[in-house]
């Protein structure tokens, strides 16, 4: 009568809860996740693979470690045949450092995915560490999900396996065959993600007061009449009806636009949306979206029209300047423009913001502004002398044009040359730009004067089909400096970047790094404290670029790319703005308690 009693009341337990497990023949959908390494990976850019496998990897689980052997074994036998093998830790007790400490422990060589929301294994369904899955990236359905193969079990463990499962799925789909046992069961440490029995719970996110206020705070600024973004989220009609959308660009990373390495450096500008955030919204959108009681915030909120975006902080712009127009056809390659505009101001003033203002976003890609005094021979005739020549803010989707930070600015002489060089990229229609530049002056020459220094590698080689090229370029600092921000640029086939400065002494330190490079972003990347660069110090910038078909947006694979200015052509580029330290702001620095010894020479 006892033992009935117990079934019973584990019967009704089992059926109190939905059992999830990842299924085969299950259709998955897009992702990214970086990697324990840093490193950004999409799930659809391994299109051109045969066979993507999976480990489910948790620190601490000795099937995850044992099974590790025998994938990595297969990872070396299989890897020819053009089949990817990755491991994914969903864990929720685990972080990048630990992942990282397990890794070199038991000698992990394979990408470990980080995922830290847990969204991507909870819509994966995956329950267990050492379980395996392949995805077939021909339809994206899952092929085989379970064990590795026979030879572990809870209590013992064989010295070689009898039926290699994984294996003989992959012989099967190298061989164009469908896979004869598509899922077995699979055994390891149970993985925890409470959010999967909290249904309900989501049901009832609140729209009014937690949905709205998320998107108002870190979406709208873009996401207005008038903005960048594609569409205004004027209400929740609007947001409902793009909620799929939603939920796609945030797990795949491209919204919000924010690329940089979230361990890595502390942005002021940072629009990366938290853990919490990012789980809040999936998890309110797989409920249906659900409107709920109270009032719509974004009907009320008072995002602003403005066409200047400093004018609610500063004001309308002291001066205008226009850009000359330029007519752009539907189609073809617009040769960079350079556009020259004598400075009407009239008089000397201090910069202490600038801003430009696209007449047609679609087709301006971005604009590069400089001034000085103009040569009268050579082969620059007609361009800015470089001996002369200094910046003011240009544009590109992701800049910002916040005022210059510190109590800096920039002297603007009255007799100077502005040269603009405009970029275009048609986009199927006819239409003409006429852009425009606000500056803001200072009252009062400020403190400190700011500037931009630039790190150019022209001699850049990208072969044809290369997946991961690499070159890098350094920047000697001849005086005690401050660094305000940093812009990596590439074109098309950027894939990833990094920033690090070597300290006189041999120390490199990391500042940023970009895993996830978008073109259609050229961020700034704006230090939340600025970082004291000591004279003698070497800033370092690598780039990496993707010239295969993998990357979708390689104008053509089959050539070996060279630097240009064209988007067809690539660079090795960055913009850092900095200033200079005086002797008094040296010393202080030397002397706080935030700068390493070690690093003082």
């Amino acid at each position: 009568m006892k033992n009935f009693r117990t079934l019973i009341i584990f019967i009704a337990l089992s059926l109190s809860f939905k059992i999830f497990a990842i299924e085969a023949n299950q259709k998955v959908e897009n992702f990214r996740l970086n990697d324990s390494l840093g490193n950004s990976h999409e799930l659809f850019y391994y299109s051109d693979q045969e066979a993507l496998v999976f480990l489910v990897q948790g620190n601490g689980c000795p099937f995850a470690r044992n099974a590790s052997i025998r994938f990595h074994e297969l990872e070396r036998l299989y890897s020819k045949n053009k089949v990817k093998f990755f491991m994914l830790n969903s864990n929720l007790q685990d972080t990048r450092e630990n992942i990282a400490e397990e890794a070199d422990l038991f000698d992990y060589k394979l990408p470990i995915l980080m995922d830290k929301t847990q969204l991507i294994g909870e819509s994966l369904e995956i329950t267990r560490t050492g379980e395996v899955f392949v995805i077939n990236p021909k339809t994206w359905k899952v092929a085989y999900t379970g064990a590795l193969d026979d030879r572990l079990t809870y209590e013992n463990q064989k010295e070689e396996a009898s039926v290699h499962f994984l294996k003989d799925a992959l012989d099967e789909i190298l061989a164009g065959s469908k896979v004869s046992l598509a899922t077995t069961e699979s055994l390891g440490c149970l993985i925890n993600f409470p959010e999967q029995r909290e249904k309900e719970k989501h049901a009832s996110i609140s729209y009014s007061e937690e949905i709205a206020p998320i998107l108002i705070d870190n979406c709208t600024s873009c996401h207005r009449k008038g903005g960048l973004g594609p569409w205004a989220m004027t209400d929740y009609t609007m947001v409902k009806g793009f909620s799929l959308m939603m939920r796609e660009v945030l797990r795949t990373k491209r919204m919000p636009p924010w690329h940089a390495d979230p361990s890595i450096g502390h942005f002021s500008n940072d629009r990366s949306l938290s853990t919490d955030q990012m789980k809040t919204l999936v998890h309110w959108i797989e409920s249906g979206s659900p409107r709920g009681e109270g009032k719509d915030p974004l009907l009320d909120a008072e995002i602003s029209e403005s066409v200047w975006s400093n004018e609610s902080e500063l004001g309308p712009p002291d001066y205008v300047i226009e850009i000359p127009t330029t007519d752009i056809p539907a189609t073809g390659v617009v040769d960079y423009k350079y556009h020259f505009v004598k400075n009407k101001i009239g008089k000397d003033i201090w910069v202490g913001a600038s801003e430009i203002i696209p007449g047609d976003k679609a087709v301006l890609h971005h604009v590069i502004t400089s001034f000085g005094e103009l040569n009268v021979k050579g082969k620059r005739k007609g361009r800015l002398n470089f001996r002369t020549m200094k910046g003011l803010r240009g544009y590109a989707p992701g800049i910002n044009s916040n005022p210059f930070p510190d109590n800096s600015g920039i002297f603007l002489p009255g007799d100077v040359t502005f040269e603009f060089q405009v970029h275009y990229t048609p986009v199927g229609r006819k239409t003409v730009d006429s852009s425009k530049m606000g500056i803001w002056v200072l009252d009062e020459a400020p403190e400190h004067e700011i500037f931009s220094n630039t790190m150019i590698n022209s001699r850049i080689k990208i072969p044809a089909g290369a997946k991961n090229h690499q070159e890098f370029d350094t920047m000697t600092v001849k005086r005690d400096s401050l660094l305000y921000s940093v812009l990596p640029h590439a074109h098309y086939r950027g894939k990833a970047m990094e920033v690090s400065v070597i300290y006189p002494n041999g120390e490199e330190e990391i500042l940023l790094s970009v895993p996830n490079y978008d073109f259609n972003w050229q961020t700034s990347y704006d230090f939340k404290e600025p970082v004291f660069i000591p004279k003698g110090s070497k800033l370092k910038q690598i780039n990496w670029w993707d010239n295969s078909k993998a990357n979708l947006a390689n104008p053509d694979p089959t050539v070996d790319v060279y630097w240009g200015d064209q988007s067809f052509e690539e660079m090795l580029f960055g913009a850092y703005m900095m200033r200079n330290l005086k002797e008094g702001e040296v010393e202080a620095i030397r002397t706080s308690k935030d700068y390493s010894a070690s690093l003082d020479n």
